[in-house]
């Protein structure tokens, strides 16, 4: 008899994991197999872990042919393995995801057309009993994440949910989160994602010598617990750093007597902006609010706009006498980038000095105009 081969509908569903194989094929050793295995044309259709014991043990496995109509083929793969495994939420994605690509061409072959028919992600969603969000999420990460991560989600070890937001980092980087989860030192994909910020972290160059007049910073605020992990996920996008963190940075002897502080903050943590200020040696005088139009996440309110606090040290006056808008209505782009036009704003009301940067960006997420001196672990010098 010719060596069976798995038919490509197999794949759709995750492999055991080794400790649960192990005492599946424990079990088989004792008992035998209850179960024969469905074949179609010399192709395993189900049973993929039955053979495979049986193979690890030397031992026959029955089989028995299937005889159901081709076109139903996915509909009997996925029933049989929906009632016989205890699958989670993302792990369930993952197999709709798959569905989906193997119906539009992922896992596609001519000669099996008629036993996969073209499903959308919505209809794969119902087929598994999961929602239309978490299988686009499930496709992302199928299609573009590193392969150890795609296994974390397959084995049930990260949020399928949390994984589609790591999908655009670096392969390596996402090697090293689920290696954080694999070996315990983070308990989930946020932790793991700080721990390996702080790490990196060490990278980061020491702050510009220097007396500014103009200090433009975008703090990355640590939300940490209270409800407020989830507000804009920031951990996932940059290395958060608590308020004690913030306000022993140097900055007070890098502002010049006369200067001028330019501060963003997000409403939850207004009250911290406001520390953060007087430990850096300036006093709060007005501020600018960014409406951001769309929601971005909500604590009590549906949170649509940020501040930037405006606060000064000695005499520092704009040079502009003009009167800005204080409430400046701007799309947001991509998290946590600021808008270019509050920088030109900046740069109207307090006018670049000639043959020096008398201007400093803390935390900036992409390089400023030349007229700037930065500091950031993101945005290498040149």
């Amino acid at each position: 008899m010719p060596k069976l081969t798995f038919h490509p509908l197999v794949e759709l569903f995750p492999r055991m994991e080794d400790s649960a194989f192990a005492a599946f094929v424990a079990d088989i050793r004792e008992h035998g197999v209850r179960q024969p295995i469905t074949v179609h044309e010399g192709q395993i259709l189900d049973g993929r872990n039955r053979v495979l014991a049986c193979e690890q043990l030397g031992i026959e496995c029955p089989t028995r042919e299937y005889e159901g109509n081709v076109d139903e083929m996915l509909g009997f793969v996925v029933s049989a393995n929906l009632h016989r495994r205890q699958l989670s939420e993302s792990q369930l994605a993952l197999v709709a995801a798959r569905i989906a690509n193997f119906g539009h061409g992922g896992d596609r072959r001519s000669d099996q057309a008629a036993c996969s028919p073209l499903v959308s992600q919505a209809d794969a969603g119902k087929r598994v009993g999961v929602s239309e969000r978490s299988v686009r999420d499930a496709v992302k990460v199928l299609n573009e994440a590193a392969p150890e991560m795609v296994k974390a989600v397959d084995t049930g070890v990260l949020p399928v949910s949390a994984a589609a937001k790591l999908v655009d980092k670096a392969p390596d980087f996402q090697r090293r989160v689920v290696k954080k989860i694999m070996t315990g030192t983070a308990k989930s994909a946020v932790d793991a994602v700080r721990l390996l910020k702080r790490e990196d972290m060490a990278d980061a160059p020491p702050l510009p010598l220097g007396q500014y007049r103009v200090v433009y910073g975008d703090p990355p605020w640590d939300y940490g617990g209270g409800g407020l992990q989830k507000y804009g996920h920031a951990a996932f996008h940059y290395p958060c750093m608590t308020i004690e963190e913030l306000c022993e940075l140097d900055i007070a002897d890098r502002a010049g007597d006369d200067s001028v502080l330019f501060l963003w903050v997000t409403a939850p943590l207004l009250k911290n902006g406001f520390r953060l200020a007087e430990a850096w040696g300036f006093e709060y005088k007005t501020n600018f609010v960014w409406f951001k139009k769309k929601h971005n996440y909500g604590h009590y309110s549906s949170v649509r706009h940020e501040h930037l606090l405006v606060c000064t040290r000695g005499s520092c006056l704009p040079d502009d006498s003009k009167l800005y808008n204080s409430v400046q209505a701007i799309e947001r782009s991509k998290h946590s980038a600021k808008p270019e036009e509050f920088r030109k704003i900046i740069d109207a009301m307090y006018r670049p000095a000639e043959g020096r940067n008398d201007r400093i960006e803390l935390f900036p997420r992409e390089r400023p105009p030349k007229h700037w001196d930065f500091w950031s672990n993101e945005v290498k010098a040149a």
